[in-house]
């Protein structure tokens, strides 16, 4: 059984090392994890085949098994991550808003780590790299508490990130994991504000619910994501169905996938018959209203819950409207705060569904699947947050730092 105190003191202890680490450091350090991961890549993918197979034998959906699983090239892929981090400028010790006050005062603030970060995870392995790379980059340490589904996986690569950190001369403790995983020792974990200064949840709603009305420790909540596409009167029909079928099928395990669409009644019948066709190719379920399943034949009715559910699946709703207005009111009531996009040719309602639909990421005539910290430049990221403070959106090196004031006298009093 974990001590978690002292895991929360080991833990607070690192951050006074982390303070005297240079970017130099920080950037060898990251560099050499990301060659040992590829190096050490059979070792990762033989433990995580012990994970894969647990979320088969407990029936565990075929999106989550995918997000679940590593191999050579998505190992590669988290080795680069952590190489694009160490490429990213170092936020620490920067000065922002540096002004002269009347007696001679200079006054700062210095962008600063946040100091202990809790992360817990489920099936989602790679956020054990991704989420260690930023927490280093960004000077701050992290406790990692990976659920039941993925934790061979992150066992075995934490193993190598402390390897790495010793091969280097730095502690060890910049990062730890915590291998209880039952609900009891979460709630122990959430309770240790002394130690931890903030607890970021990336998993499914129940997860999230979980911390967030449980934690002592402050929370930044990591939404799931009932993301939608609304299909204007105006759009261009065949960019709609690339759209939507990237955004569907890409991946279906992944947060930033489009679980919903809203079609205005005016182009229903001319773009359901082409979009079937197209996600037929993916065997993709469609669930829609009346005036979607006249449109074209084989579409399952649609119930009252299929609005609002993040089905991680090969599962799509489709809902009518008759106004940009019923569009927007529809995807506002349903929507998780995550991401949103229109396919329009009308700059006016381009530029209404911008300004009033309410998610941390809204795009027009664009996939949804653009919602990441690599394709928004910032590196990996730790997470896309959906709500509103202290950070929104993707989450990358500043999103994770504090800033303290500095003031620089020769000898003012007050």
């Amino acid at each position: 059984m974990t001590d978690f105190r002292e895991v929360g003191k080991r833990a607070k202890a690192a951050t006074v090392s982390m303070a005297r680490v240079t970017t130099a450091q920080k950037n060898e350090l990251l560099h050499a994890l990301a060659d040992l991961l590829e190096r050490e890549s059979a070792a990762i993918i033989e433990a995580n085949a012990i994970d894969v197979e647990n979320g088969k034998k407990n029936n565990m959906p075929a999106g989550l098994v995918d997000r679940l699983l590593l191999d050579t090239d998505r190992i590669k892929g988290m080795a680069d991550g952590l190489r694009e981090v160490a490429a990213l400028d170092d936020p620490i010790g920067s000065m922002e808003s540096v002004t002269v006050r009347p007696n001679g005062l200079k006054i700062g603030r210095m962008r600063v780590p946040m100091g202990v970060i809790g992360i817990i995870y489920e099936a989602r392995p790679n956020v054990t790299t991704d989420a260690f790379g930023l927490c280093f980059k960004s000077g701050n340490v992290c406790i990692l508490r990976s659920g039941t589904d993925a934790r061979y996986s992150a066992e075995a690569i934490v193993k190598l990130i402390r390897q790495a950190l010793s091969e280097q001369g730095l502690p060890e403790d910049c990062c730890q994991v915590l291998l209880d995983v039952d609900r009891e020792s979460l709630l122990e974990f959430m309770q240790l504000k002394e130690y931890v200064d903030l607890l970021i949840p990336r998993g499914g709603a129940g997860l999230i619910r979980n911390v967030v009305e449980n934690s002592r420790i402050p929370v930044i909540e990591t939404g799931t994501g009932n993301c939608h596409v609304y299909v204007d009167a105006s759009a261009d029909l065949d960019m709609a169905v690339d759209i939507i079928f990237n955004a569907k099928t890409q991946r279906i395990g992944v947060c930033n996938a489009c679980e919903s669409i809203v079609i205005h009644k005016d182009v229903v019948d001319e773009l359901m018959p082409a979009l079937k066709k197209r996600l037929d190719e993916k065997n993709v379920e469609i669930r829609g209203d009346e005036s979607v399943r006249k449109s074209v034949d084989g579409i399952v009715a649609a119930g009252d819950d299929d609005w609002g559910t993040e089905y991680l699946d090969y599962i799509l709703s489709a809902k009518t409207v008759s106004s940009i207005d019923e569009a927007i009111e529809h995807i506002n009531r349903y929507n998780t705060g995550h991401s949103e996009s229109i396919v329009t040719s009308d700059y006016n309602n381009a530029n209404r569904f911008l300004n009033e639909v309410d998610a941390a990421c809204v795009y027009v005539n664009a996939s949804t699947r653009f919602t990441d910290g690599n394709e928004f430049g910032f590196g990996a990221e730790i997470g896309i947050s959906t709500q509103k403070l202290h950070a929104r959106g993707p989450m990358g090196l500043k999103e994770i730092t504090t800033t303290k004031y500095v003031i620089m006298g020769n000898g003012q009093i007050r």
